[in-house]
């Protein structure tokens, strides 16, 4: 195992782009018992990012509990790392990024915000999280693309997809009639090009996060209490 550093990484990140900024031993996105087979193995830190929740039982919360007993960091970001992180970092998981932040405030509630489908041979995705949408109308917004009304419409229609069908062209097609045609097209051309992939950038954050922190671990496992770094 690298450093005792372990990472459940699937359609959030590339696992080339994650590996030129942080040295660790990859996994798949994570399914329940994964962390534990983790600890097990001797990891010190564990990045939770992605993780099943649809095809097979979800990362449990008592495993993440265990292993912060066990005396292992756990990093959460992205997308189940997340949702994970908003709901046990009083009892010391750590949550890393914009998408955590979202869920800890309450701004985000929904699981189906960071949900989407992907390739299971090599974790591309193959839907757009809701997540994403959002962050793509609002800067779509604020570069003056489409209006307030626009950025509703749009996003009513994209909530209104079941999650695995969320793309961008299925967005401006479920706004068809609620949102000006020009508009739509204008705003589709805008994805097309400058599309904002939220969990990608929390997903980066949170690796940049564990470098960092890797040397304030010490070899028995024990952590840095919260706060000290």
């Amino acid at each position: 195992m690298t450093h005792g550093i372990v990472v459940f990484l699937g359609p959030s990140c590339d696992h080339i782009t994650a590996r030129e900024i942080l040295d660790a031993e990859y996994r798949p996105p994570a399914r329940r018992g994964d962390i534990t087979a983790a600890v097990n193995a001797g990891a010190t830190i564990i990045a939770l990012i992605d993780g099943v929740f649809f095809q097979e039982s979800a990362v449990a919360h008592r495993e993440i509990l265990a292993a912060l007993r066990a005396g292992v960091r756990v990093v959460g970001a992205s997308s189940m790392g997340a949702l994970r992180a908003a709901e046990l970092d009083s009892l010391g998981m750590e949550g890393v990024g914009e998408i955590y932040r979202a869920y800890r405030e309450g701004r985000l509630v929904a699981d189906d915000e960071v949900a989407l489908v992907f390739d299971p041979e090599t974790f591309v995705p193959l839907s757009e999280p809701l997540v994403n949408i959002r962050a793509t109308l609002q800067q779509a917004l604020e570069y003056g693309v489409i209006d307030a009304a626009a950025a509703g419409g749009l996003l009513d229609a994209a909530k209104g997809l079941y999650f695995p069908e969320r793309t961008y062209d299925a967005v401006v097609e479920a706004a068809a009639g609620t949102v000006d045609p020009g508009v739509l097209a204008r705003f589709a051309a805008f994805a097309a090009e400058h599309a904002v992939d939220q969990k990608r950038k929390d997903a980066m954050l949170a690796l940049e996060r564990i470098r960092d922190l890797a040397g304030c671990v010490e070899p028995t496992g024990s952590t840095i209490p919260p706060g000290a770094l």
